[in-house]
């Protein structure tokens, strides 16, 4: 796990009695970044061209390094200003500079407009911080008080660990109850008194007192485009993300071996899954199609100035880009912004191939279209087939032994799927491309139907109505595809852009307390007519006490007395979708990823998702949006020779190896569930949850989606509950008094 973590507005050493042996409490094995009354550290296996850091004195330019730092000899004035960019960031030394001298001013939003995934910590004087989450919530912020002042990090484990907070089991029954509803997760976390940033605000400590403000647009999000401006954005924002993470390896960063493994063979940096359809498809020919650029420079890199800062900002405070041929960086050229020339004699000769990994069989990969559509007119890709063994199956090893995976920030579905994740990632490179969050982007909630209602447009729900009635008139007859489908959604769409905010959540608390709602949805309609709410119960819910439900059910009838949101019930929907397979996508990251590599989700990046902003909800609703989106931006980037029909093939069953794997653990199963901690904290009904889990291991038995989702949510919150309560207390710090050490076990909410 890689994470960021400092305080502010403590003061070691002085204050109550023994806050004296405050000052040495610092992370275990963490590499400092600045020094002061409020530290910064970076703990982790962080590569040295992630690390890097702008600082700014009265009177000289600013200075800017790669790596971490050596110590500063000049001691921090209220007039310094430092800024920090740790991750993938594919902004110059002069983007950073012109960023940095524009913050100092309090504008932060041009912070988060780079290309690539990073964190941004800005300090301005010496007793005030800044830390932006990122738009998607990939990269989370959470802080906690402490020692009179604020303790912030990128991870919310290292804050439990440093305050000794228990769990919350209220905010897990939360999280297996709503998991895409902010009224009952509110800011929390599953540890008590650690609070999380939400996506798109900027956490500032001052004082030590922590302060929250959302620094994106407005609730109601920027006008819409047209489509054709929408989608070239879309097509820049997409061809950027891609081409930033495009490098050859750094020097000296090979993959580290796995324990017990011989050595490393040869293999390429780039790697791209294939595992997920038309999106990661599109990342792979995107990378294959970009020329390389030069390797980073990093070993020596002292700092260097950057010359007048404060004179590349325009006249309204922004940042004015320099040249993109500064610094390793390369010159654009061709009719689409976003497109990139090689100048003679730049990389390497030949380009490095680039290997596209799917589990199967060679002649029929999981991929939409066939690896004939996509490899003969991409030399570059590498096509790798993995080979399906049990090991490789979800939930095949999760009942064997739950203390032998990584313990993560928090639970979540990747927990289930490590074993599987991990060899489909060993396979690719050192950097992994993938197409995480394409859909939850790109495509249009079935919440947005109400929107257009909203909108005075009821005659574009036409097109997604007719196309959900041919699919129901194919699986459950003419009647139900004809006449029940269309009734069903367009009553449940108009019923949605009527409702008052406060009824709905109040609807929604009754639904849970009567268990209704969070079932299978027997046809593509029903299961778009249940989404068409302000707040949907998690496929989990099911299996909650009466006791958790209850709680949940009272928090939303809490938040129901607050102020409704200004934003429309289907974008409000949509963006907490997507903050939730962010949240899953971070922990994937936590569980699976090897040491050295880095998996990148480019739909995932704050322009991408800000450019997905700009589609309008009838382009997005369209049937099969997200293969023409994904079809124009190839287009865009001169892959013009895929067929019209490209990514529209019969995509495979993503249940199957779910199912396979159940009843391959079901034996682990029922002994991880013989006394289980989430009964233990009064948070399921343990009758039912055995009983759901005989079913749907049965030899015959095919349980749907939803049902293998909650069942995924369970075992997984579970085996991190387990791993929380083994793992030694203290291992994130040194320095801090094991007299104030507490447990963490998993408590009973009241």
């Amino acid at each position: 796990m890689r994470w960021l973590t400092g305080w502010s507005g403590t003061a070691p050493g002085a204050g109550a009695p023994g806050n004296e042996a405050l000052g040495a409490v610092r992370p275990i094995a963490a590499r400092t970044l600045w020094t002061g009354a409020n530290p910064l550290w970076a703990v982790g296996d962080w590569r040295p061209e992630e690390i890097r850091l702008v600082t700014l004195r009265p009177g000289a330019p600013a200075v800017v390094s790669t790596g971490a730092p050596p110590p500063d000899p000049v001691a921090d004035t209220p007039a310094t200003t430092r800024l920090a960019v740790l991750g993938h960031c594919g902004a110059s030394d002069a983007e950073l500079a012109a960023g940095l001298a524009a913050a100092r001013g309090g504008a932060v939003r041009h912070l988060s407009t780079w290309p690539g995934s990073y964190t941004v910590v800005l300090r301005t004087g010496t007793r005030s911080t800044l830390l932006l989450a990122d738009l998607a919530g990939a990269l989370p912020v959470f802080h906690t008080p402490w020692c009179g002042g604020t303790a912030y990090a990128t991870a919310a484990l290292p804050l439990a660990d440093l305050v000794g907070a228990p769990v919350d089991a209220g905010h897990l029954a939360a999280r297996l109850a709503c998991p895409e509803s902010p009224e009952a997760l509110g800011t929390g976390t599953p540890y008590l008194g650690v609070q999380r940033v939400p996506p798109g605000y900027v956490l500032a400590v001052r004082g030590g007192r922590p302060y929250t403000a959302s620094y994106d647009e407005p609730a109601g999000g920027p006008p819409s485009r047209g489509e054709a401006p929408a989608v070239r954005e879309l097509t820049r924002a997409l061809l950027e993300a891609v081409r930033s993470r495009v490098r050859p390896s750094a020097p000296g960063s090979p993959p580290a071996p796995s324990a017990g493994a011989g050595p490393v063979p040869e293999r390429p940096r780039l790697g791209a899954d294939l595992s997920y359809g038309t999106a990661s498809a599109t990342v792979a020919l995107l990378a294959a199609a970009v020329p390389p650029g030069p390797a980073p420079s990093v070993a020596g890199a002292g700092p260097q100035a950057v010359p007048s800062a404060p004179a590349r900002a325009g006249a309204a405070g922004r940042p004015v880009p320099g040249p993109r041929s500064e610094a390793g960086e390369r010159a654009r050229s061709g009719a689409t912004k976003g497109s990139w020339a090689r100048p003679p004699g730049d990389g390497p000769s030949e380009p490095e191939p680039l290997a596209a990994v799917t589990f199967g069989e060679p002649d029929g990969p999981a991929v939409p279209g066939g690896s004939a559509v996509l490899l003969p007119g991409t030399p570059r890709l590498r096509h790798t087939v993995l080979a399906v063994t049990p090991r490789t199956f979800p939930f095949a090893g999760a009942g064997a032994d739950p203390l032998a995976g990584r313990l993560t920030d928090e639970p979540g579905p990747g927990l289930v799927s490590a074993a599987r994740d991990e060899a489909r990632f060993a396979a690719g490179g050192t950097d992994h491309l993938t197409g995480y969050g394409a859909r939850q982007v790109l495509d249009g909630h079935p919440a947005r139907l109400a929107d257009l209602i909203r909108a005075g447009r009821p005659r574009e729900l036409l097109p997604p109505v007719a196309a959900l009635a041919g699919a129901d008139r194919a699986v459950a007859g003419v009647l139900a595809g004809a006449v029940r489908t269309p009734v069903t959604v367009l009553r449940a769409a108009h019923r949605l852009s009527r409702i008052r905010y406060a009824d709905a959540l109040d609807d929604a608390a009754v639904r849970l307390i009567a268990r209704r709602g969070g079932g299978a949805a027997t046809t593509a309609g029903a299961g778009t007519a249940g989404g068409l709410s302000w707040c949907v119960p998690g496929p989990a819910a099911r299996w909650l006490s009466d006791e958790a439900l209850s709680a949940v059910a009272l928090r939303l009838r809490l938040a129901a007395r607050g102020p409704a949101p200004a934003e429309h019930p289907g974008a409000r929907r949509a963006r907490q979708a997507l903050y939730r397979h962010a949240a899953a996508y971070r922990t994937l990251l936590q569980a699976a990823e090897q040491p050295g590599q880095r998996l990148h989700a480019p739909f995932l990046d704050n322009q991408v998702v800000r450019a997905a902003r700009l589609l309008p909800d009838e382009v997005r609703l369209q049937p099969g949006a997200r293969h023409t989106l994904l079809h124009a931006v190839l287009a865009g980037a001169g892959r013009t020779d895929l067929p019209a029909d490209w990514g529209r093939g019969v995509r495979p069953d993503t249940g199957g190896p779910a199912r396979t794997g159940l009843r391959l653990a079901a034996d682990g199963m029922a002994e991880l569930f013989d006394r289980p901690l989430l009964a233990e904290a009064g948070l399921i009904d343990l009758a039912a949850v055995r009983q759901s889990l005989r079913l749907a291991a049965g030899p015959g038995a095919a349980p749907t989606p939803e049902t293998l989702a909650g069942i995924a949510e369970l075992v997984s919150t579970e085996l991190w509950l387990r791993r929380v309560r083994a793992r030694r207390h203290g291992s994130c710090w040194t320095g801090l008094p094991l007299a104030e050490r507490a447990a963490l076990p998993a408590a009973r909410f009241a």
